[in-house]
């Protein structure tokens, strides 16, 4: 497999980890990733959760209180430098929702913490580059479900005379967020390697930057599937949570390694796109009216309307997210992608990218 290149960062093997959060891709994940040769990457989501909410300065209920604290700059700043701790200088990514309240900021403080590549989904982030004109050498690399939404990325980026440095492509069998209404998810047409051709001719046609598959790919076999199809590498998340490095709670790897493929299904959610993720009490607490009170306290995403959505499904997305990443099996939002229930065992960073890259299950 060639090196990936992404803009002045060069990644050995072409493998991202994707960004996982609340803390399930922090130091420790995304630090071994990229000490691995692959692209480690940060979840910036929920950082003032990191170390016992060490960095958030504020809490109402045991939650950081507004965004300022649920996205903690401290706490952000605390996990990459653990994380360069392990990797050193190879290069480490981190992984900003466009949905986030405090988008800019988020990516500035990233920036600032010394993160080599930004990445960005969950929505369309026509105004990225804003926030990185003070640091030419961060890559910028969108993720996108169509040639189309490539195509008006590239258009608005023209004004800050910048196009990406790679884009990722991601299909509707990933964990959590999708970018396809429900119904898409099941098409045909929609499927990662049927949107692929399109989205490369596009790239072709702004410069040629490097298209990454996401979504699904599990084992060698489906990476040399699309590096055949054109693609310059891939992007896996749900097969690192398998993982002993994965700083997910082990009440987290064990609800993953106990799912089926049956109990995986897509779920509703408060950002108005349905989500992947195991099917536990909480959803059965939801239908019944007996899951915890919906109480915006963090302010985490700008399409939640600070938590009318919801309560409209039924959930505070922040507050879920943060009982997984605590263990709290009866009221935790467990994501992951459709192939979640193949994850049976765990293993280490060192021993999934070797076989990722030899061919071994």
């Amino acid at each position: 497999m060639k090196a990936l290149k992404i803009g002045k960062h060069t990644i050995e093997k072409p493998i991202i980890q994707g960004g996982m959060g609340v803390g399930i891709s922090w130091d420790r994940l995304a630090g071994n990733v990229s000490k691995e040769g692959g692209l480690g990457v940060i979840s910036s989501v929920g950082t003032g959760y990191y170390n016992n909410q060490e960095f958030s300065h504020k809490n109402i209920q045991g939650k950081p209180f507004s965004e300022v604290n649920f996205y903690s700059k401290d706490g952000l700043t605390a996990i990459v430098n653990n994380a360069r701790k392990i990797c050193g200088d190879k290069p480490l990514a981190c992984n900003v929702l466009y949905a986030s309240n405090d988008y800019g900021r988020i990516v500035e403080d990233a920036c600032e913490a010394g993160i080599d590549i930004i990445i960005t989904g969950a929505g369309i982030p026509t105004n990225m580059p804003e926030f990185t004109k003070n640091y030419p050498d961060v890559a910028l690399v969108p993720i996108v479900s169509s040639a189309r939404a490539l195509k008006l990325i590239c258009k608005k980026w023209k004004r800050y005379d910048k196009l990406p440095d790679a884009v990722i492509v991601e299909g509707p069998l990933s964990g959590g967020h999708q970018g396809f209404s429900y119904e898409q998810c099941f098409m045909e047409e929609y499927q990662l390697e049927n949107i692929i051709p399109a989205i490369l001719e596009e790239a072709k046609e702004w410069g040629d930057f490097p298209v990454i598959a996401a979504g699904g790919i599990w084992d060698k076999n489906d990476i040399d599937k699309f590096l055949a199809l054109g693609c310059a590498g891939v992007q896996m998340g749900t097969r690192f949570i398998g993982t002993y490095e994965c700083d997910a709670h082990p009440n987290f790897k064990k609800v993953i390694l106990e799912a089926t493929a049956e109990n995986i299904k897509l779920l509703k959610s408060p950002v108005g796109l349905p989500a992947r993720g195991v099917l536990t009490s909480l959803q059965t607490k939801i239908a019944e009216g007996t899951a915890p009170k919906v109480a915006c306290i963090s302010n985490c995403v700008a399409p939640c309307h600070r938590g009318e959505e919801a309560k409209a499904v039924g959930y505070c997305i922040a507050d879920r997210l943060s009982d997984a990443y605590n263990g709290d099996i009866e009221n935790g939002l467990f994501f992951t992608g459709s192939n979640g229930y193949k994850l049976t065992k765990l293993c280490s960073v060192q021993d999934l990218m070797e076989k990722l890259i030899n061919g071994e299950n």
